[in-house]
């Protein structure tokens, strides 16, 4: 019983907090892109390298969780 809870619980923190950073992180770049337009060559890039390592903290919750 212990496992499936603690599993259950790396996942839904780890896919919850991961999901709430790539939120946060897209809401902010498209501000900054709205506010300057010029500027989307150099801010797309940054934007999409910090949500892959937002998303690779889920996998590793994801990977924790199958380890437990």
């Amino acid at each position: 019983m212990s496992f499936s809870v603690s599993g259950g619980l790396i996942i839904a923190i780890g896919g919850q907090m991961a999901a709430l950073a790539i939120g946060l992180i897209g809401m902010k770049a498209m501000e900054a892109i709205g506010r300057n337009p010029e500027a989307f060559g150099r801010i797309l890039p940054a934007m999409l390298l910090a949500m892959a390592f937002a998303e690779a903290i889920a996998i590793y919750s994801l990977i924790f969780a199958f380890l437990k």
